[in-house]
């Protein structure tokens, strides 16, 4: 899998665009359960008021406040304040917002910095629990009588003016008395505490409470909206961006693929089966492409969202920082098992994939053949077999893929109510706020979404990774046919001499050679053709001239250069090959023909056409050359195919020519015609037949009879025979004496 990962070098600049969007994002996302927990607790519980530093205060509460301040506390806040009576200059400016001013000064916050706030808030806080704790205690006198710090004293007198005269000592006493009491409080329940002071103060001074929280929580929720906007502008550019590196990298994979196949030789085209490497180039690309997709979008964004949303998740509570612990617990051994359960299984799907593949082609390649036989049943058995199987283990795959979506709902849930029970014996006890615990929940929210997406993460790497390895597989491999380094080149009049000594051939793995200490000269302006039983090496020898294959042993020469020395294009562009099979390509009888020559004219088109006797079949087309080829050419007869492969070959006009038993498919009468045309036509060329008809070899120049892979005659047919007993046996099998006299 990791050696994949070259391939995203080109698109590393979208990376990095997808990597910072992906952070915008998760910020985003992390940042609302802060301010739905500030609607909560600043919004409903506060009423807007976000602290205990009031934005104006009467006078004679500011004197109250003070007395219990250190006498730098006092100055602090002081500082931050300017006292507005009837004789200030913006007098009039102030009375509008507070009307009490009429009736008594009040300060008025000068400087609303928030590191200026954050200096006196705890300060001002306190000292605002304390007046009201006086206040509210005078109110519930007794009999007239209060008790305060443990005296007794008249409901009549003036509390604060009896504290303003204590001794310095005994205030401060007062004061520590008062700090031990706070400290069982976080400073947020300070605060919180403090602000329904602070409200009171605002209906004392005529301000509209009601306005101050409308505002704050539209104000919050405007911001809430404005986060969430741009989470899914990230969010969309992010699925936009991740699906062209996919779509860029699966492109990049598919032409190195094809470009690998077809530099492959038939060696390594045995390795790999034709449906497996129809199943790497499709299936597998599009498991990497839809892997690419989701993790671009989730392996950055998921560790972002688990590892911000523990951090904020313990800054609203580090005593239930347990439930966290325990959750990642239980979600890492639940992705554990199911990592277990599945791998295993992911390398038999590709596997069974590649089966009900080669399956499905088998049976839409044969179905003439299997129609023929009457084997329907047999073989929609067979392919029941391949799909169930393939069936069965995707549905155990997909069973366990689905049980985790329950599983981590139960787990989900389960935290909340955790969360819930443990949170509200917190805000029972003034430890905690409703908004924090709320926040709180959906940072676990959170947690386990992340673990959600790194588990999918999980389930989809091993799918993919089995897919990469067999994609990696094909890539690494590297061709046994190479170019040389530094490679000859044929003359420019090139003669198309093919000459073999001592070749010998043997199949990787094989234990004896195929073909053994071959040797013949093959000279322009004549045919040579080989004959044998089946299996004898007649195909394998001529793909060796091609370097389809490499010899083993020996050298095979073209005008006296061995054809490793060349390069394999230089090799191939001085030969003209007809296979055994003629295959033909979807497009039009033209395009076809123009393989061999993309520069050919119309004229010299319609010679090879003629000389492949396919024109007769061409003409009566309505469109002639323009008319279709369906693909692998099977909307025209075996013969047509053959004929229309031959001219083909002949449209490129080569030094040599090898007809592959190419002519099989052609009527005796069609055969004769074809090759008196092909005689005048090639006559300067080397030609190379191989065939199991002795009538289309009757009159080459020479006659190779190869047995077993060896060369066991050779010699025009009379020489042949006359001293030859295979080539007679085979010549005998198929024509009277008479006709081979």
């Amino acid at each position: 899998m990791l050696k994949l990962l070259k391939y995203l070098k080109p698109f590393t600049v979208m990376l990095i665009v997808v990597i910072m969007l992906l952070f915008v994002q998760a910020m985003c996302d992390l940042a609302l359960p802060d301010y739905m927990s500030n609607i909560v607790n600043k919004g409903i519980q506060q009423g807007g008021i976000v602290n205990a530093v009031p934005k104006a205060i009467r006078k004679s509460q500011m004197d109250k406040l003070v007395l219990f301040m250190s006498p730098a506390d006092k100055a602090e806040v002081l500082k931050n304040y300017k006292l507005v009576d009837k004789s200030t200059a913006d007098y009039n400016k102030y009375i509008k917002d507070y009307p009490v001013l009429s009736k008594e000064p009040v300060y008025i916050l000068k400087n609303t910095d928030k590191s200026e706030i954050d200096k006196i808030n705890l300060t001002m806080g306190k000292a605002f629990i304390t007046v009201t704790g006086i206040e509210k205690a005078k109110d519930s006198a007794k009999g007239g009588i209060i008790d305060f710090n443990g005296k007794k004293i008249p409901a009549n007198v003036d509390l604060f003016a009896m504290i303003a005269k204590m001794p310095r000592e005994q205030l401060s006493q007062l004061s520590g008395e008062m700090d031990k009491k706070f400290s069982a409080l976080g400073d947020n329940m300070i605060i919180q505490a403090a602000v329904s002071s602070v409200k009171a103060e605002y209906k004392a001074l005529g301000m509209n409470t009601d306005k101050i929280q409308i505002s704050y929580i539209i104000n919050t929720g405007i911001i809430m909206l404005l986060i969430s906007l741009l989470s899914a502008a990230c969010l969309i550019m992010v699925v936009f961006l991740a699906a062209k590196i996919a779509a860029g990298v699966g492109r990049n994979l598919r032409e190195n693929i094809f470009t690998k196949v077809e530099n492959f030789s038939l060696t390594e085209f045995d390795k790999f089966s034709t449906a497996s490497l129809i199943t790497r180039t499709t299936n597998d690309i599009t498991q990497i492409q839809m892997l690419l997709v989701i993790m671009i979008r989730m392996i950055f964004y998921a560790p972002i969202m688990g590892v911000g949303g523990i951090i904020r998740a313990l800054g609203k509570s580090t005593s239930m920082s347990w439930i966290i612990a325990l959750t990642i617990i239980v979600l890492l051994s639940l992705i554990m098992v199911v990592f277990a359960v599945a791998m295993p299984k992911f390398k038999i799907i590709q596997k069974l994939v590649d089966k009900l593949n080669l399956v499905t082609r088998e049976n839409l390649s044969g179905i003439m053949v299997i129609r023929a036989f009457n084997t329907q049943k047999f073989e929609k058995d067979r392919f029941d077999k391949a799909n169930q199987d393939l069936t069965k283990t995707n549905l155990f795959v997909n069973r366990v893929i689905v049980f985790m979506m329950p599983a981590m709902m139960f787990i989900m849930n389960g935290v909340t109510l955790l969360i819930v029970w443990v949170g509200a014996n917190k805000i029972a006890n003034s430890s905690m706020q409703v908004g924090d615990m709320m926040a709180f929940m959906q940072y676990a929210i959170q947690i386990i979404s992340a673990f959600l997406m790194m588990s999918l993460m999980f389930i989809l790497i091993p799918r993919a990774s089995v897919s990469a390895q067999r994609i990696d597989e094909v890539l690494e491999t590297e061709p046994t046919i190479l170019d040389p380094k530094e490679p000859k080149h044929f003359a420019k009049e090139a003669k198309g001499i093919v000459e073999f000594k001592n070749v010998c051939f043997r199949f990787p793995g094989a234990e004896k050679d195929t073909l053994k200490n071959i040797s013949f000269k093959a000279l322009p302006g004549q045919t040579t053709a080989f004959i044998g039983s089946t299996g004898s090496g007649k195909t394998i020898l001529v793909s060796l001239i091609l370097r389809f294959y490499d010899v083993t042993g020996g050298q095979i020469l073209i005008d006296g250069i061995d054809i490793r020395e060349v390069t394999q294009h230089e090799l191939r562009s001085r030969i003209g090959y007809v296979p055994q099979k003629g295959l033909l390509f979807s497009g039009t009888i033209k395009s076809n023909l123009m393989y061999g020559d993309e520069n050919a004219s119309d004229e010299d088109i319609k010679k090879a056409a003629e000389i492949a006797q396919a024109i007769e079949f061409i003409n009566e087309k309505a469109e002639g050359f323009d008319s279709e080829i369906s693909q692998s050419g099977t909307n025209v007869s075996g013969g047509q195919k053959q004929r229309l492969s031959i001219a083909r070959a002949l449209v490129k006009k080569p030094d040599i020519y090898i007809f592959d038993d190419s002519f099989s498919a052609l009527d005796f009468k069609t055969d004769a015609a074809l090759r008196k045309a092909l005689k005048a036509k090639t006559s300067q060329s080397t030609v190379l037949i191989v065939a199991q008809r002795i009538s289309t070899i009757m009159n080459a120049d020479e006659i190779i009879v190869l047995e077993d892979g060896e060369i066991v005659g050779i010699g025009t047919h009379k020489e042949l025979m006359e001293n030859c007993k295979i080539y007679q046996e085979i010549a005998l099998s198929q024509l009277s004496k008479e006709e081979l006299a």
